[in-house]
């Protein structure tokens, strides 16, 4: 397996070899992006230091995925594996054609990242009254299994970014791309903050060792394919299984009182992604590297993999003849099927609204096959969708994160950041419960430019540390840096009119939200996607704006048709029956946590919209038909108030749902 570090010296390589031919022969910013990739290199001595793995994978068909990613397509092994570039949908926007960030299309300097993040998103602090903080939850973990974008990291704990701000620039790691801080801060000059660490992602080595641009690349695979909880490598994938029965590795911390497990201890580079208050507390290990990274997702990734082990038990009692390999990647194909379906089915629809999601093929079938894989569908992540994009769910993030009762009572809260890479919350009996009930009973924050003060001037503060660093700054200088074209041409990407002032753009946005862009950046071809994208008025039936909900829909449209082990598929080796599928298909994620947790009861059938307490209420008002077509998903309310009527009709206790809802795995026998 190749580390990243060594792959970006192939890769930077040949981004000099490019540069020499851009110079030598003049070539325009459309030669660099669709000449130079057509030049075969492996007739050269590029073909010495070409990774092996970008240009001879054998691959056969098979039942079970592999982790990295490879052989997802029979013919194009690399398409949405680990280490491939990410997927350009628009040609990037480098100063120079090549590899220099991005400028104003007037030839000057963009506005600095925080004089972006300082005026056009401060906390404003609305609320959405119908998501729940689970969407962020189930998000940040989807995008988790999508994206990570391979950095230099420190040599001390890989934790943070390469420190460049104090360095002289002799010192300095080349990666280096600080975000300045204006004198004025009303903020940071308060504690004389003039830089934020920030390093450039290495440079991809395209299939075939192609010349051409920067493009970074990913960490993680295009795919959904449970990497959060099965990891990308096989040798760490062993790390985290049992051994035996199929299991994955847990702590049983609370097995004394009956109380289900919590995931192992993170014991080799245990500060990695970790703030850790002593030497003997110890944080999380999982799938995914970033399991830490806040307690919310710590929760998610915890109830996952004990998912896992539940469907891991329940097969050896059907199957005591199957042994741990057979045991571990059956259950692995079952939880990935269960996110696959999860997501496309109660994750997406909150998000996008029924409306994209038919224009876009997202829709699932109810009881037959799907069968929609097209060969020539590249599933790897998009560039935009991982700078930007789906990084949507900085707009919902909740200043403080709730815990409630099994009652569906408040009972306290922890401002989000001493929650970030701090997970030790959950070695307290009860409290993952507890946390799990805030998650389906907290209002998200509303789809908007206003962001939370928790990560704009506190995001990975230091124990005791008074101010910590700016995750909008951060977006906006990794769009500018991966080379990401603006908010205005995805705008037209996606089928809307390109403006040319920002009067225009009266009725995409909030008047406030138009004149605050104006005040600082010189033309509206200039705004970076992301500010764009969440400023942006959201469709009808959809918490995003039409030009996230178009980026994030293509991927979500590459994921499932450029994947051949999707769970709805027939005649592969990977299918399930249709029996088998149509048990899949009553998977909800209800049925999960009820599974999972403790003491939890009663939940909302919808974890991830709010049991509106009023819409009960109002019950009694309706007639018995109306009631009776609720209930058959038959019936669409006009009114914004009883918009999500359908997914908040009543709570609905776990016994209850045990009936509507039961699955049986002896399908899987």
């Amino acid at each position: 397996m190749w580390r990243p570090e060594d792959l970006a010296t192939v890769g930077e390589l040949l981004l000099d070899i490019s540069a020499n031919l851009v110079q030598t022969y003049g070539l325009t910013f459309e030669e660099i992006e669709k000449s130079l990739p057509l030049i075969d290199t492996s007739k050269t001595l590029i073909r010495e230091v070409c990774p092996a793995f970008l240009s001879n994978v054998e691959c056969r068909a098979g039942k079970y995925r592999r982790n990295d990613g490879l052989c997802t397509n029979l013919q194009n092994p690399t398409w949405g594996a680990t280490l491939a570039p990410f997927q350009r949908v628009l040609s990037p926007r480098f100063a120079d054609g090549l590899t220099a960030p991005r400028i104003s299309v007037t030839s000057h300097d963009l506005p600095l990242s925080r004089i972006v993040s300082r005026t056009m998103h401060p906390d404003e602090g609305y609320h959405d009254h119908a998501g729940t903080v689970m969407v962020i939850a189930w998000g940040q973990f989807m995008d988790h299994d999508y994206t990570l974008t391979g950095t230099p990291l420190d040599p001390l704990n890989r934790n943070d970014p390469e420190e460049c701000c104090h360095r002289p620039p002799h010192l300095k790691n080349p990666y280096c791309n600080e975000i300045l801080i204006p004198e004025d801060d009303y903020f940071y000059r308060l504690f004389n903050v003039k830089c934020m660490d920030f390093v450039r992602a290495f440079p991809a080595v395209r299939p075939g060792c192609r010349l051409g641009s920067r493009v970074p690349f990913n960490l993680l695979t295009g795919v959904l394919d449970g990497n959060t909880v099965y990891g990308i490598t096989e040798s760490f994938a062993r790390k985290l299984r049992a051994g035996y029965g199929g299991l994955l590795r847990m702590n049983p911390v609370f097995s004394e009182y009956g109380l289900k497990d919590l995931l192992p201890l993170k014991l080799d580079i245990p500060d990695e992604g970790c703030t850790r208050p002593n030497r003997s507390m110890f944080c999380f290990e999982a799938g995914e590297i970033r399991v830490n990274e806040q307690l919310v997702l710590t929760c998610m990734h915890t109830l996952m993999a004990r998912e896992h082990n539940r469907i891991a038990k329940t097969l050896i009692q059907i199957n005591p003849h199957w042994d741990d390999e057979t045991l571990y990647q059956e259950a692995r194909r079952i939880v990935i099927a269960e996110i696959q379906h999860i997501t496309y089915n109660e994750f997406l629809p909150i998000l996008l609204g029924k409306d994209v999601m038919e224009k876009f093929g997202l829709l699932l079938e109810k009881n037959s096959y799907w069968d929609g894989y097209d060969e020539s569908v590249n599933p790897s992540v998009i560039d935009a969708f991982a700078s930007a994009a789906f990084r949507f769910g900085h707009s919902l993030l909740p200043t403080a994160v709730e815990r409630w009762s099994k009652a569906h009572k408040f009972i306290a809260s922890k401002r989000l950041s001493d929650l970030i890479r701090r997970p030790f919350d959950l070695y307290r009996a009860g409290v993952f419960d507890e946390y799990i009930m805030g998650l389906m009973n907290q209002v998200a924050q509303a789809m908007d430019d206003s962001i939370t003060q928790e990560v704009t001037n506190h995001l990975f503060k230091k124990v005791g540390a008074k101010f910590g660093l700016d995750l909008v700054s951060f977006n906006m200088q990794r769009g500018r840096e991966f080379g990401i074209p603006s908010y205005m041409e995805f705008r037209k990407f996606c089928g809307l009119p390109w403006v040319d002032t920002f009067d225009e753009l009266h009725g995409s946005m909030p008047n406030e939200t138009i004149r605050r862009y104006s005040s600082i950046f010189e033309h509206p071809a200039d705004v970076d996607l992301w500010s764009g994208g969440v400023s942006e008025r959201p469709l009808p039936g959809s918490m995003l704006g039409p030009t996230f909900a178009c980026i994030i829909a293509t991927q979500f449209s590459y994921s499932r048709r450029g994947d051949r082990f999707w769970y709805e598929l027939p005649n592969q080796p990977s299918s399930f029956t249709l029996d088998q599928l149509n048990e899949i298909r009553k998977i909800k994620l209800a049925r999960v946590i009820c599974d999972n947790t403790d003491l939890i009861d009663t939940i909302q059938i919808y974890p991830m919209v709010l049991p509106d307490h009023e819409i009960r209420k109002n019950l009694a008002n309706l007639d018995q038909k109306t009631i009776t077509n609720v209930a058959n998903n038959s019936y669409e309310p006009r009114s914004t108030t009883l918009r999500h009527f359908f997914y908040t009709l009543r709570d609905i206790g776990c016994r209850q749902m045990q009936r509507r809802c039961s699955y049986r795995l002896d399908e899987y026998s």
